[in-house]
């Protein structure tokens, strides 16, 4: 797994010659709804294991949730599952909020 800062991230998802990650915000709902980044999808983190399905292997990723613990611990689920292009954002949405986009809440 890989660690990825919000301003890497920032740059990655702004360059349009790269290949664009899945954003997977593994926070639960009501955080989704108070705070998030544009794109990104929401999987509750006890629901991956069950939809692994719906999750393309094949596309880069970068899990996300407040602070990157709980997407730190998916991220490494994901890749004993066989995923390989998996990134951690590093200090979550809250770094995203204060090094990114302020308009984005702090909670």
């Amino acid at each position: 797994m890989k660690q990825i800062s919000a301003p890497e991230l920032a740059a990655w998802l702004s360059d349009g010659s790269r290949d664009q990650p899945l954003l997977l915000d593994v926070r639960e709902p009501w955080e989704y709804e108070r705070a998030r980044i544009e794109g990104a999808r929401l999987v509750p983190m006890r629901e991956v294991p069950a939809r692994l399905r719906e999750i393309d292997p094949q596309k880069p990723l970068v899990a996300i949730c407040h602070h990157g613990g709980r997407s730190m611990q998916i991220a490494l689920l994901l890749e004993k599952a066989g995923y390989r292009n998996v990134h951690n954002l590093v200090g979550g949405v809250d770094a995203w909020s204060r090094t990114v986009d302020p308009a984005v809440p702090l909670y």
